[in-house]
């Protein structure tokens, strides 16, 4: 499959002028099932994006997931799609969205703060996937409420000019980019060098160790490390 997708689904456009609407719909998400659960490899799906070759995605709500589907249907020119989908989301009971999110809007790039007792915001946490949801869960025990969180449901092409408006609403807070993945996988690095270095934004690394496996094999030591990953995120 690796083959096929660096050979034919990441550089078909450019080699052959052959495009496509594929959807790789790939399990993603840190949930202590050990390394091979854990992991769809986004950090190598995202080094083989340039010129607008696919579209790279972690929605985090129904809606967004439904919304993003339809658009790859019919959006053209066609570009692959690449869906990291967390498993645990099917079953956490925050992750639901309205009937009316489903008949009216559209796909959501970025999601901005929204809870309402979000105020005087001095620290802005920014993240993709399954661990906004343990982010929430934190803050809700900390009571920190000065505390944004924005959801990149979209990591390629970078949403440089959504992001741009959304941290112009934040602009004395310290921004932090959080993660499940080690240091050396996960969005960190594509995000860091394609958008946040070129937009003048040095987010605070929170994520786990660089590690040579996606995910350590015992329960306790994930869990162990889930904790301190939501512990840093919310100290200065």
């Amino acid at each position: 499959a690796q083959t096929v997708i660096d050979e034919f689904v990441s550089s078909a456009e450019q080699k052959w002028s052959q495009r496509s609407s594929l959807v790789m719909l790939l399990p993603h998400g840190f949930e202590g099932q050990g390394p091979d659960h854990s992991s769809g490899r986004i950090e190598r799906y995202l080094q083989l994006c340039a010129q607008d070759n696919m579209w790279v995605c972690q929605p985090t709500t129904p809606a967004n997931h439904f919304h993003l589907l339809r658009t790859q249907a019919y959006r053209r020119p066609r570009r692959p799609l690449v869906v990291f989908t967390p498993k645990q989301l099917l079953r956490r009971k925050a992750a639901v969205s309205s009937l009316e999110d489903f008949t009216s809007g559209q796909f959501r790039p970025i999601i901005d703060e929204v809870d309402d007792r979000v105020r005087e915001v001095t620290r802005v946490l920014l993240c993709s996937g399954r661990l906004y949801y343990d982010l929430v869960d934190e803050r809700e025990k900390r009571g920190d409420f000065a505390t944004a969180i924005v959801r990149l449901e979209q990591l390629y092409p970078n949403p440089t000019e959504e992001l741009r408006a959304i941290l112009e609403k934040y602009p004395d807070a310290e921004v932090v980019w959080v993660q499940d993945e080690p240091e050396n996988q996960g969005p960190w690095q594509h995000l860091f060098v394609t958008m946040f270095y070129r937009m003048g934004v040095i987010p605070r690394l929170v994520s786990r160790s660089e590690a040579a496996s996606p995910s350590t094999g015992r329960s306790k030591s994930h869990a162990a490390q889930n904790a301190e990953i939501l512990a840093e995120a919310f100290t200065r």
